[in-house]
């Protein structure tokens, strides 16, 4: 009988995908409330949307969005595409938080022109943070608002969902700690990456064997500038510096940045004497990309391929708990950032980054 049900089930399911919504949503629920009667153990069935809900984890995860100014559209079409596969197949968008900066234009602009088509997409929208919990196994904070992440965060964390962040994590070093404390104190899965990390950030450098060893790499990219985040480079300078610090690898000793009207230069060096810089754009051509200096080779990086990539990444991280960027290197990049910052204010100095990881951290043990 229970297998008669599914497959009933499954051919519904189906149904409703290509859009026949009206009777197969009326046929589903009533199978739902058959399958429920027939056993309450090894079978759950969802409400459409999702497939089906195993014990064993079948069906896909149930995804939700908080803040729909950012990614959320693109994501959105990927994630919920009904000829998905791999990875894609494995999950879906099923509910949405709108969020929303009022000081920031560009985050009131792409609430008002996102919302409608991500319902149109059959993302339900909800006025809490709470009411989305209660609806999904996952969730992407999407807020393009730096600051909000950590607050947003903290029910995400108290209600044990896995969580991916989108750039920033945070506005500042400080909250970036913060919200990786919270993710350790509730035993949360949790990390954030750019887009340009996987795989265009590495380009050709992945062939180590071809470029041996990286000596040096000069990155660049665009670097708008928002008053309302401090320090500024984490607005939207981090992804060309998270791809610099992904080409170099962690161990950045020192910064210093001088900046103009249309141009940031940041010069960053490595503990081994490896020299990486970032120049951000704001003026002439903008995009994405690198000259990577290896030993044997000195090849193209750094470029952005797409959010397909970071998805992928995003996705086995649901499925595994395992965050594929560390919690470390994440504060690295922001001591980066914040060293940048104070480089910037003292007329270009160099800043110690481990100087600044130690403040922070003292300031963090301080707090009551």
């Amino acid at each position: 009988m229970l297998a008669e049900v599914f497959w009933f089930w499954m051919a519904e399911h189906a149904r409703f995908r290509r859009g026949d919504k009206g009777l197969a949503m009326k046929r589903l629920i009533y199978l739902q409330a058959v399958a429920l009667s027939v056993s309450a153990v090894g079978l759950i069935l969802c409400l459409p949307g999702s497939a089906l809900l195993a014990v064993d984890g079948s069906r896909p995860i149930r995804a939700g969005i908080i803040g729909l100014d950012g990614h959320a559209l693109d994501w959105t079409k990927i994630l919920n595409n009904q000829n998905a596969v791999g990875e894609f197949a494995d999950i879906d968008v099923v509910a949405g938080y709108r969020g929303g900066s009022p000081d920031i234009p560009k985050s009131m602009e792409l609430l008002r022109k996102q919302e409608g088509p991500i319902r149109a997409m059959g993302v339900e929208i909800f006025d809490t943070i709470d009411d989305l919990l209660a609806k999904v196994d996952v969730v992407l904070l999407l807020s393009i608002d730096g600051r909000k992440h950590l607050e947003q965060a903290r029910p995400i964390f108290a209600a044990g969902k896995p969580l991916f962040i989108d750039k920033p994590i945070a506005a500042s070093l400080a909250g970036a700690m913060e919200v990786f404390r919270l993710a350790e104190q509730h035993d949360v899965p949790c990390f954030t990456s750019s887009a340009l990390r996987f795989p265009g950030a590495q380009g050709n450098t992945r062939d180590k064997g071809e470029v041996g060893e990286i000596i040096g790499c000069d990155q660049y990219g665009p670097c708008p500038l928002e008053p309302t985040h401090h320090p500024d480079l984490t607005w939207y300078g981090i992804h060309g510096l998270e791809s610099l610090l992904t080409i170099m690898g962690r161990g950045c000793d020192s910064v210093m940045r001088v900046q103009t009207p249309g141009t940031d230069i940041v010069v960053c060096q490595w503990k081994d004497g490896r020299v990486g810089t970032y120049r951000g754009l704001r003026q002439g051509m903008g995009g994405f990309g690198a000259t990577v200096f290896g030993s044997k080779r000195i090849v193209a990086g750094g470029r952005f391929d797409g959010y397909e990539p970071l998805l992928i990444e995003i996705v086995k991280f649901f499925k595994s708990g395992k965050p594929p960027v560390t919690a470390e290197e994440t504060l690295e990049l922001f001591a980066m950032m914040e060293a940048a910052e104070i480089s910037k204010q003292k007329g270009g100095v160099p800043v110690s980054v481990g100087s600044v990881l130690a403040t922070a951290r003292q300031r963090a043990h301080a707090k009551p």
